[in-house]
């Protein structure tokens, strides 16, 4: 299949749009999915990747599959750095916030991957959660150290750092649902500060 370029969007400039082809020359692969307590039986793959003898139909599927990697980046992101609420209430603070939460999240993809390497292991079989734990307890401790003893707590920090593994858990399926009910509370449908208002003045929040 080759899809056509749409029209520019008003929030492309010109020479971006202009930069785009006019079409690209794409592949479908059809998947089925055999794996007993996987949500879909079958998909399909659209690819640029176009040579189906120097790509079979089979690592396409593979490289798809490996994807899922992807989704536990995105809640490490989220869950474990707390990025599934943002507070911030203006969109300029927004916008720190968000970027704040990548720094740190990327600091600590470093320190996994420092960790790794001297350790000789993958950076996926290091705890992306004990990791933070860990950077953030270093850091109240090594303020306090000297020239000579702070690069002593690194090697420790990144010798102990490769001890907290993950499990192999390939083809791992899990339901979705929550274990844990939440509060049983209205929900809130107004500004925080109006409804503090309303309760002050006896009207009841709604």
């Amino acid at each position: 299949m080759s899809p056509t370029r749409p029209k520019r969007p008003d929030w492309m400039d010109q020479d971006t749009y202009d930069s785009i082809p006019t079409s690209l020359q794409v592949r479908e692969v059809h998947v089925q999915v055999n794996q007993p307590g996987f949500r879909v039986q079958s998909f399909i793959v659209a690819t640029t990747l176009t040579d189906a003898d120097a790509f079979t139909s089979d690592d396409i599927a593979e490289l798809y599959h490996q994807r899922w990697l992807v989704e536990l980046d995105i809640r490490a992101i989220k869950i474990t750095l707390g990025m599934d609420v943002l507070r911030c209430k203006t969109p300029d603070m927004v916008v720190k916030e968000i970027w704040t939460c990548l720094l740190a999240y990327n600091l600590i993809r470093q320190r996994i991957l420092q960790a790794a390497l001297s350790a000789k292991r993958s950076p996926r079989q290091i705890s992306f959660t004990a990791t933070m734990r860990k950077v953030a307890a270093s850091w109240q401790v090594i303020l306090k150290c000297d020239d000579e003893m702070a690069p002593l707590l690194i090697e420790v920090h990144l010798r102990d750092l490769a001890k907290h593994l993950i499990g192999d858990r390939p083809n791992r399926v899990e339901p979705r649902a929550i274990k844990r009910r939440p509060k049983p509370h209205r929900l809130l449908t107004k500004p925080r500060a109006q409804a503090q208002a309303d309760l002050k003045n006896g009207t009841p929040v709604a």
